[in-house]
């Protein structure tokens, strides 16, 4: 499933969009189409685009301060954070980008809750690889943290399996935790947990879009700004898939 997952969202990224009305043009020697294929990926692909859409998916949200934030029973932290690269010794695990990680630390050590939870995130092609919250674990241990107030879910594969998973983890007698996950992926990962039975206070990272002027430079291409608005794009189908799921399974 998680194959599908991952796979079918492509079909209608802006890249593969673009393509399929190129080839779509080409074949039928309309070359009208071609050139709003032309036009349309250079629009998804510049930093205006890309910040537009991904702000759609930032709504709401907003940095906090872990020291306004009221107690709970548990820290949990989401996967999402490293990939597997070749090392010396076989293959490793790296940071893509540690904001949860040291948003949860951050919570920790301003007392919010006497227990940080990390969710063994993992998927097929990495099987061979700790979960990510053994990685998180040893991290979070050699910063300090006590290693008996971390705690590690069983593996996950996705937000939904991640919400069951600390749900079987810490059982019905912590009802109140803080969920920390990146801002555009929250309102989903939120939803996912309270329909799991917790309360959730949330505390979201990793923004994407900074509070930059408009220059020049925001109207020209980059591959960041495409990943940036494809990004958005596969985040909204997300929560359209799992409302579905909702609806078809309350």
């Amino acid at each position: 499933m998680i194959y599908l997952h991952k796979i079918l969202p492509l079909f209608v990224l802006p890249l593969a969009l673009a393509l399929g009305l190129a080839a779509y043009g080409a074949a039928r020697r309309r070359l009208k189409w071609v050139w709003i294929a032309i036009v349309a990926l250079y629009a998804a692909a510049t930093p205006l685009a890309g910040g537009a859409l991904f702000g759609l998916v930032e709504a709401g949200m907003a940095r906090r301060d872990a020291r306004t934030v009221a107690r709970a029973d548990a820290v949990v932290v989401l996967s999402g954070m490293l990939h597997g690269v070749a090392g010396p010794g076989g293959a490793v695990m790296e940071w893509t980008d540690p904001d949860r990680f040291f948003g949860g630390v951050e919570l920790f050590r301003a007392g919010v809750a006497p227990r940080l939870v990390f969710t063994g995130g993992t998927v097929p092609w990495l099987a061979h690889l700790p979960t990510e919250g053994a990685v998180l674990k040893a991290q979070a241990e050699a910063m300090g943290v006590p290693p008996e107030a971390i705690r590690v879910t069983a593996e996950a594969q996705n937000t939904a399996e991640e919400a069951a998973a600390v749900r079987a983890l810490l059982g019905p007698q912590a009802p109140r935790i803080v969920l920390v996950t990146s801002a555009f992926h929250m309102p989903r990962a939120a939803r996912q947990f309270a329909g799991a039975g917790f309360v959730v206070d949330a505390f979201p990272v990793d923004f994407k879009v900074g509070t930059a002027s408009l220059t020049p430079m925001d109207f020209l291409p980059a591959a960041g700004a495409l990943a940036l608005s494809e990004a958005a794009v596969r985040e909204l189908l997300g929560r359209a898939f799992y409302r579905i799921k909702a609806v078809i399974r309350p």
